[in-house]
């Protein structure tokens, strides 16, 4: 099964750890809750959030082992 993606469509692992740190960073920062009256994480959960992340980029945007 071949993968029919444009090329303009792929990235480099560089921009894909560049686009996972951003999100992480911006959706899971300590966040003053006034209903709680405490810090919490921006997605909702306690401090440390052990949450599972999901990535913003699936593997049919990664670069595959021919284009490198």
């Amino acid at each position: 099964m071949r993968d029919r993606t444009s090329p303009w469509r792929r990235v480099t692992y560089d921009q894909y750890l560049i686009a996972v740190a951003m999100t992480l960073a911006r959706r899971h920062r300590p966040a003053w809750s006034w209903r709680k009256w405490s810090w919490n994480c921006r997605c909702g959960a306690e401090l440390p959030c052990r949450s599972r992340h999901r990535i913003p980029i699936n593997r049919g945007h990664w670069p595959t082992e021919e284009e490198q």
